[in-house]
């Protein structure tokens, strides 16, 4: 039997005072260990349903069952805690902290969790950057490393915590062609690694074309 992680329920999403209609009625249930692509053009309402999905916006209507736990049910603290322990993140601009190292910024996310000695996150972070093809990099700076070399950092301080989902929002974006296919591949190899399910928001034919779930969005809708 096939567990969801995640449950999309009736989401309803508006801005603008309602003048923009991003999210209209999405149902979708999102099974562990996922390899999902959100896809669709500028403005089909595929970041804000990933935001949602991270705790990071809240719906109009509707809610995000997670891992059992309604999100509509959570405060702030239980989102933040929910966040911190259980959900990574992967931006388009990668967002890393440039006076700091590879190591530095893969470690941070485990400054804020209780049983992470100093040593263990640390040993983790290495672990982990080793993983994603950058052992020896790790006292570099992110100027000193290529575009695909930030990617993987990012990959890397996202996954450091062994969360249960990542969420990558255009990840390939800011790649070139070769680079941005590498990513996807290195993504896919630690989901079948560490049994993390990635959900992306994506135009890119590369990542659509690698995924093994596509969910095309248009104007708030699920059209396939």
């Amino acid at each position: 039997m096939v567990n969801n992680i995640i449950e999309v329920k009736g989401l309803y999403k508006d801005y603008s005072q309602g003048r923009v209609k991003a999210l209209r009625g999405i149902n979708l249930d999102i099974p562990e260990k996922s390899f999902l692509a959100l896809a669709g053009p500028s403005g089909s309402g595929k970041t804000t349903l990933l935001n949602i999905i991270g705790g990071l916006d809240i719906p109009d209507k509707g809610e995000i069952i997670f891992e059992t736990r309604s999100l509509k049910n959570m405060d702030e603290l239980a989102l933040t805690k929910l966040r911190s322990e259980r959900i990574g993140f992967i931006f388009q601009q990668f967002n890393l902290i440039p006076v700091i190292t590879a190591l530095e910024n893969v470690e941070l996310p485990l400054e804020i969790l209780p049983d992470y000695s100093k040593q263990r996150r640390r040993d983790a972070a290495k672990d982990i950057l080793k993983r994603v093809g950058l052992e020896g990099m790790e006292n570099r700076f992110p100027t000193q490393l290529s575009g695909g070399q930030q990617q993987r950092v990012a990959i890397a301080r996202a996954l450091v915590k062994n969360p249960a989902v990542i969420l990558a929002d255009e990840p390939t974006a800011n790649l070139d062609g070769e680079t941005g296919n590498k990513v996807v591949d290195l993504m896919k190899k630690m989901r079948d690694e560490l049994g993390t399910a990635f959900i992306f928001s994506t135009h890119d034919q590369r990542v659509m074309d690698r995924a093994e779930v596509l969910v095309h969005l248009v104007d708030g809708r699920i059209q396939s």
